[in-house]
């Protein structure tokens, strides 16, 4: 007895569907940046969460937004907060190394350094 006959749904390739178009993919994610959550919309549609997540991801990194950035900053915006983030951090190192230089000299001869120091 031939199976395949029987139950040809059981045997047959399975079933692949052609790509969505990149129309398609980028309306899903104007979609999701207005609101709609990834999960309804593969309800409503065809394609699986996970795949909107990542059509959004690719469109997020493709334009230059960053998924940690606080949002409605600008890529210019963005790029000066990095910058000021980095200079404020080598501020940082550079007045803890100037506090423990007046420490020592302050050990060394024996004096508090003159200024602001415990006026």
């Amino acid at each position: 007895m031939d199976t395949l006959k029987l139950f040809p749904e059981v045997y047959s390739m399975s079933k692949t569907r052609l790509p969505y178009s990149p129309e398609f993919r980028r309306q899903m994610v104007e979609l999701v940046r207005a609101g709609r959550d990834p999960d309804d919309l593969a309800r409503e549609f065809e394609p699986t969460a996970q795949s909107i997540r990542n059509w959004i991801a690719r469109a997020d990194k493709k334009e230059g937004r960053q998924a940690d950035a606080p949002p409605g900053l600008s890529a210019a915006e963005r790029d000066e907060l990095s910058r000021l983030r980095r200079e404020n951090k080598q501020l940082r190192v550079e007045r803890d190394i100037l506090s423990k230089a007046a420490a020592w000299f302050a050990r060394e001869t024996g004096t508090l350094p003159s200024g602001s120091f415990g006026s």
